[in-house]
């Protein structure tokens, strides 16, 4: 009963210890300990401190040790957590879709290394923002069995000592009975006591959602940028003034938020690496530093796709004026007609149009490269965003 009513969220107070602590979570283990018992000391008609009725080690930690209870713990709440994270990355996956139909025929300038390239659609941009999230979420769901297997049971080094065998044939047992959760007790006690490699691969497949989400929302900044002296290609929900001095300013704050959550989860991701490889013989007493970071990345990665998804994608629309501007003012169809003019001469007519401030079409045009109505074909906007020589006809 004093269990049930801590997991009710009763005496929170009472837990004192920092996340950051040594001992390898000793001391967050010791605590939890004293509180249950005193607890369990006033349920049955006692003070607190009572001890000979329910006591902390006696009673509360019997057959247990700090480093079987902490890890499997550990290993609870990353669990927990990687559920949310992984549904908030599907979350934001389904928004980023229901854009990519929502816009597929808006044509627009694409660019490498920050240039001019070719056309693509945004809805092409989308599809690519959403794969790259699919494959996020595809690890994140399948990453919960590293974190399975627990070693409650091995007490202090993971051999068992002092664990009543009827204790640690059902413990675990019970604890999936509890928790509803798939755990199971790991193969090699030994191993699951003194390696935390585990965490650290999950840790990594936090990182690579967070540089997928860094790398849309550095996106999201550029082509909203403006919006007149920039992109301006998108427009993002207006969700506060931008400026205390600018008036009508408005900033991309959403992606900047994620952009910094995304960064914490890289820095996290290189504590969790270190804590772990400084794990020596049989115990890692740097523990508490690596669930605490574990847990802060997977509550980020949750907390970045979901503001994402329902705050900035959901509300994204385009300046298809704007996005039809710069692609008719830019060289990139050029590239449409090298096939036919050949490397050299459509450069050369690139470099003229450049110079001369003119289009690409109004010099093809004016200059007679290709027929009228051929010309016409090749540089139509549906045959500049798929594969083969644009203006050769249907496709095989």
């Amino acid at each position: 009963r004093a269990c049930d009513l801590l997991l009710e969220g009763a005496h929170r107070d009472q837990f004192l210890t920092d996340a950051l602590q040594g001992g390898a979570g000793t001391s967050l283990n010791m605590n939890a300990n004293e509180v249950i018992a005193s607890v369990a000391c006033e349920l049955l008609g006692g003070s607190r401190g009572q001890h000979e009725l329910v006591h902390p080690l006696d009673h509360v930690n019997l057959s247990q040790s700090t480093n079987d209870v902490v890890p499997t713990a550990v290993r609870l709440a990353g669990i927990r957590l990687l559920r949310r994270a992984a549904a908030a990355v599907a979350e934001l996956q389904a928004a980023l879709q229901e854009r990519e139909r929502a816009l597929a025929g808006v044509l627009k300038v694409g660019r490498t290394e920050l240039q001019d390239a070719l056309p693509i659609t945004l809805g092409q941009e989308l599809a690519a923002w959403a794969q790259a999230v699919q494959r996020d979420w595809w690890r994140l769901s399948r990453a919960e069995e590293r974190l399975r297997q627990v070693n409650l049971g091995g007490t202090a080094i993971g051999t068992g000592l002092n664990a009543d065998p009827r204790y640690l044939h059902r413990v675990v047992e019970v604890l999936r009975e509890q928790t509803g959760v798939g755990l199971a007790r790991a193969e090699n006690l030994v191993d699951a006591t003194q390696n935390c490699d585990v965490f650290v691969e999950v840790s990594g497949l936090l990182k690579a959602a967070a540089a997928t989400l860094a790398k849309i929302a550095a996106d999201l900044r550029l082509l909203s940028s403006g919006p007149r002296a920039g992109l301006g290609e998108v427009r993002l929900p207006e969700l506060q003034a931008g400026s205390s001095i600018m008036p009508g300013k408005v900033n991309p704050v959403v992606p900047e938020a994620v952009t910094q959550a995304a960064f914490q989860i890289i820095a996290n991701d290189a504590a969790v690496t270190l804590a772990a490889a400084s794990g020596q013989l049989e115990l890692n007493a740097f523990l508490p530093l690596l669930a605490d970071r574990l847990l802060e990345s997977l509550q980020l990665v949750a907390g970045a796709a979901e503001l994402l998804a329902r705050r900035c994608i959901a509300g994204l629309t385009a300046d298809e004026e704007r996005c039809a501007e710069l692609l008719e003012r830019s060289l990139v169809p050029v590239t449409a007609l090298s096939p036919y003019l050949g490397y050299e001469a459509a450069a050369a007519l690139a470099r003229d149009a450049l110079a001369s401030g003119r289009t690409i079409g109004e010099l093809a045009r004016e200059r007679r490269v290709l027929p009228e109505e051929q010309l016409a074909r090749v540089l139509a906007p549906e045959e500049l965003t798929r594969p083969g020589v644009a203006g050769l006809g249907p496709r095989r």
